[in-house]
């Protein structure tokens, strides 16, 4: 399986939905499109995972990697999990609580959530 990764903008955020599966081959697509938003001067992303179906360390790494690009530019990041998954499943919501990283992310059950500057994350 392949991921894709489509964009847009809501509230002056780049939402990156994202979609298949990050791992060690497809994980390079994610980080290139991370860099050339923060190239282009855009230091508020949304990153919709709700469409990812499996998830291995690479493509945490790239999360992580995001999370450290965007504090080290004063932005945002903000990740979204879907509302049936954001506490109780989905697959990258588990693999980030058991590798213990879930707690560096501020995490939202839906994009208009995550767009909406009021500090109402599901972050653990």
């Amino acid at each position: 399986m392949t991921l894709r990764v489509t964009d847009g903008e809501q509230r002056g955020w780049v939402v990156l939905r994202v979609s298949g599966e990050m791992d060690l081959v497809t994980s390079p697509v994610l980080r290139q499109r991370v860099h050339d938003a923060v190239a282009d001067g855009r230091h508020s992303l949304v990153l919709d995972l709700s469409g990812v179906l499996f998830c291995d360390s690479s493509g945490v790494g790239v999360l992580i990697a995001t999370r450290r690009l965007l504090r080290s530019c004063q932005g945002r990041l903000r990740l979204i999990l879907p509302a049936q998954g954001a506490v109780d499943g989905s697959h990258v919501n588990r693999v980030l609580g058991a590798l213990g990283v879930r707690r560096l992310f501020d995490v939202y059950p839906d994009v208009d959530a995550a767009v909406d500057d009021q500090p109402d994350s599901l972050s653990a």
